[in-house]
């Protein structure tokens, strides 16, 4: 079973969502982590957004990868610049992967359009993840 770690600044929004479906769209084929480099805890948005989607992410923490570093990773992806620019060394074989998305907690104006924002990189998220899994976790 491969074991996969997505990395993000505060753990809170980007890398939640990203674990959210990997272990959705892997199912048993992988054990999915997620970590920041900070711990920013779960953002309600974030929880919500899956929601809509059938995907329950209510329960997951917040983590530091500090948390992570004794774990033989097959797989690490950083969804943000600043994760993947100060991210701390573990060492790790992992095969690193990285995408820079954009992230939701800063969007401003309208609780609307807030929850626009969260959707739109959900939906990236999504659609990346999915390429992810078909490419690196399916038999």
């Amino acid at each position: 079973m491969k074991k996969v770690l997505i990395l993000c600044t505060g753990n809170s929004c980007r890398s939640q969502l990203a674990e959210g479906f990997i272990r959705h769209f892997a199912g048993d084929t992988a054990i999915v982590y997620s970590a920041g480099i900070e711990t920013h805890g779960v953002n309600p948005s974030a929880i919500a957004v899956m929601a809509e989607r059938g995907i329950d992410i209510s329960s997951h923490t917040s983590n530091n990868v500090s948390e992570y570093a004794n774990i033989d990773f097959d797989y690490v992806i950083t969804v943000c610049d600043n994760a993947k620019e100060s991210c701390p060394y573990f060492p790790t074989k992992a095969q690193k992967f990285h995408y820079n998305f954009p992230d939701p907690a800063k969007a401003t104006g309208t609780e609307t359009e807030i929850m626009q924002e969260f959707r739109r990189v959900r939906d990236m998220i999504k659609d990346y993840c999915s390429d992810f899994v078909k490419t690196h976790l399916s038999n």
